[in-house]
């Protein structure tokens, strides 16, 4: 079995840390962008174009599913990659975690890029799926690009100025941005800095891992070698780029790739 997994850059990191728990057998194929991420500030069309060429490169490897482990990429190109590529490869998107964040009650926050905060695409998601709840939206710029490049004082300047946007009443703080996830625990750290120490972060990793091994039939995982990991930067195959070690995911996927 083998999945493969798309962002513009190492944001993909964590969702694929989350099938190798759930099925560490299964081969993955990495695919990103490292020479047009971040998406995040293009236009749409932009967006889709450029998620179809790293899917394409992707597709080649004939992975058993694709998760597209990147809001943006999801919000703008979730159609065209189903039009071109199902049924015959099933494409998971990844959706922000409102849903279960309003499910745990009490006012909430998104955190999430500032193209994404205040976007008709996640009002939709708050209307729909928390609509009686409090919810703070707070964006995060260059949050993304600083997790990306493993760029510590940056990640940390723009963790601080996040938590400090989020309201001291919230119970829960929903990670909007695949890249978050890898710094997760900073990001709970400075809450409880800022007196939040009960907070519970909701990320999409485990829940897209999760959904991906179900459409492709598989619900257990079975004892077997661990799977191997293909890295495709811009298509070409590569190691993992140099910040991806700086997490530890990163340094878990990078033990058994295929290229070093």
């Amino acid at each position: 079995m083998k999945i493969a997994l798309m962002d513009s850059g190492i944001g993909l990191l964590a969702a694929a840390g989350a099938v190798r728990r759930l099925c560490p057998e299964a081969g993955l194929v990495l695919s990103s962008d490292p020479d047009g991420m971040p998406w995040g500030p293009r236009s749409p069309r932009d967006v889709t174009e450029r998620a179809l060429v790293v899917a394409r490169a992707a597709a080649q490897h004939r992975p058993d599913a694709l998760i597209v482990a990147c809001n943006t990429a999801s919000v703008h190109a979730l159609p065209a990659l189903r039009a071109e590529l199902e049924p015959r490869l099933p494409v998971i998107g990844t959706v922000p975690a409102i849903k279960p964040a309003a499910a745990g009650g009490g006012p909430f926050a998104i955190w999430a890029t500032p193209a994404t905060t205040g976007s008709p695409y996640q009002r939709g998601l708050i209307r729909d799926f928390a609509a009686s709840a409090e919810v703070t939206e707070v964006p995060c710029p260059g949050l993304a690009d600083a997790v990306e490049h493993a760029d510590e004082t940056a990640i940390d300047s723009a963790v601080a100025a996040a938590a400090a946007l989020t309201p001291r009443d919230v119970r829960a703080v929903v990670l909007g941005c695949t890249h978050y996830e890898l710094v997760a625990e900073r990001i709970r750290t400075a809450l409880a800095q800022r007196g939040l120490p009960a907070v519970v972060l909701h990320g999409s990793a485990g829940a897209v891992a999760a959904q991906a091994l179900r459409r492709i039939g598989e619900r257990s995982a079975p004892a077997g070698p661990t799977g191997s990991v293909t890295v495709l930067l811009g298509g070409r195959e590569s190691a993992l780029p140099a910040p991806a070690l700086a997490y530890a995911e990163g340094r878990l996927l990078a033990a058994v790739s295929q290229v070093h």
